[in-house]
């Protein structure tokens, strides 16, 4: 078995969004010998405890994160372009760090969802780990607009801040948008010399689960199942996929793989 750590997952704590269930998905790393996992939940940290608690209890290494959304001012609740952006604790001051951001999150920045901006962010960069996220990531979104230069440019500041601790995240769900931007990812970061991760985006267990986490975002905008134009996933590998599964995904990286 591949020897890899998901580093993006949402549990039941991405509020009708997230279908993995704290303990079902402890259950499963144990059952597995999986020995780490991170849970990475929307713009909220409201799993940590348990899932540390709970980890600790079957020896494995829990990793605490969230995807934060990050606007341009945090302090104006104006409508903006918030994009994703996937932050881990590496040690306990990048997990104050984490409560610190989080907290700003909903005092400060909350209009319609926590939010945060990227010179919080850079103040509070110790003992964090940084992933450039989903198709929903500032990177991603610049690459898809034909604004390499840009993207590029975003991705050195990241490292300005970060340091070795800033990763550019490349993702295979059978979308064809990030197949398009995958050989500008890794372009881009070897050009920056700045390391590659490969992650699934985790929102259920397995991959039956799918019709389950479908009805939640059905719930959650209001929509039924047979609106053609509801919000929905484009794929059904949003799952935990294993360590193999995952390297057959990206066979000429395996530093993505050996990365997380």
């Amino acid at each position: 078995m591949t020897d890899f750590v998901h580093l993006h997952l949402h549990t039941e704590y991405s509020l009708l969004d997230g279908a993995v269930k704290v303990d079902e998905l402890v259950r499963h790393c144990k059952e597995n010998k999986i020995d780490a996992v991170a849970v990475t939940d929307h713009g909220n940290m409201y799993a940590s405890l348990k899932f540390a608690e709970k980890c600790k209890k079957n020896k494995i290494k829990a990793i605490i994160g969230c995807e934060f959304y990050v606007v341009d001012d945090y302090r104006e609740h104006i409508d903006q372009r918030a994009d994703h952006l996937i932050l881990l604790a590496k040690n306990k001051a990048g997990y104050v760090n984490l409560v610190q951001l989080d907290s700003l999150a909903f005092v400060d920045g909350y209009y319609y969802r926590p939010r945060i901006d990227y010179t919080v962010l850079k103040e509070h960069t110790d003992g964090v780990i940084c992933l450039s996220a989903c198709l929903a990531g500032r990177i991603p979104h610049l690459l898809l607009a034909g604004e390499y230069e840009k993207a590029k440019s975003f991705a050195l500041e990241m490292k300005a801040a970060f340091g070795e601790d800033f990763y550019i995240e490349i993702q295979d769900h059978g979308i064809p948008e990030q197949k398009r931007i995958l050989p500008l990812l890794v372009r881009l970061a070897r050009e920056t010399e700045i390391g590659l991760v490969a992650t699934n985006d985790v929102h259920y267990l397995h991959k039956e689960d799918w019709e389950m986490q479908d009805v939640l975002m059905c719930i959650q905008t209001k929509r039924t199942l047979d609106d053609p134009s509801r919000m929905k996933m484009q794929t059904h590998e949003f799952y935990m996929k294993s360590g193999d599964e995952m390297a057959a995904l990206f066979p000429n990286l395996p530093e993505a793989i050996a990365n997380t």
